[in-house]
């Protein structure tokens, strides 16, 4: 809670300033890029969990739209086009998180890099730079999970898209028909999706336990 607020306050210097600045002033006041990182980690993560609920939440839309038996089209096109544009909203939400997790990490290991030379006792280098390497190592393995999710998002959207535009401009029984078509093909889509945003999930969850453990 500490941290958030603290990251909140630094916004404001981020607005006007560059991010060196953002993080020198947490550093400042006792929050350094490691902790950022995790904390950053942890709300890309959380945004995951909300993506794979609210996907889900549209499927289930558009579940009840190909199974419509009666009643008023334009609320089910409606509801339908909500559960889109919340699908976009969370979908942003996730690639702005993935950014800032990228954005802290190539400081801290810049800053890590820059620090080894500064050592005066050999050993305490070597071993410095193997840590820094197997970090790194492990944060590219997050680092690809979590775009894959992201990536991954992008086949649903476009499909929830073309049948929300579809319903919109033909709200009649045919036009319902022709969305059952498309039903097995969002169904795999949207799983596959949370299936991938679990693996990025499981990713960030072993990536903190043992950046902690350091």
């Amino acid at each position: 809670m500490i941290l958030k607020k603290a990251l909140l306050l630094a916004t404001v210097v981020l607005a006007v300033g560059c991010e060196s600045t953002y993080y020198d002033t947490l550093e400042k006041v006792g929050f350094h890029k490691r902790d950022i990182l995790i904390d950053r980690i942890e709300s890309a993560q959380e945004s995951q969990v909300d993506g794979q609920e609210q996907f889900k939440d549209a499927l289930e839309q558009f579940q009840a739209v190909v199974n419509f038996d009666g009643g008023g089209l334009q609320d089910i096109y409606e509801k339908l086009n909500d559960e889109y544009e919340d699908s976009v909203d969370t979908a942003e939400t996730i690639t702005a998180r993935i950014d800032s997790v990228e954005s802290v990490a190539d400081a801290l290991f810049d800053e890590w890099q820059t620090e080894l030379g500064e050592y005066s006792n050999e050993r305490y280098r070597r071993d410095s730079e193997r840590q820094l390497k197997e970090t790194q190592r492990r944060y590219n393995r997050l680092l690809v999970a979590m775009r894959k999710a992201e990536k991954s998002i992008q086949p649903v959207l476009t499909t929830l898209k073309d049948n929300v535009l579809f319903l919109k401009h033909n709200l009649n029984a045919r036009a319902i028909a022709s969305l059952k078509h498309e039903l097995g093909t969002v169904n795999q889509d949207v799983a596959a999706l949370i299936a991938t945003m679990q693996s990025a999930i499981d990713e960030s969850k072993a990536f903190i336990t043992e950046l902690k453990q350091e």
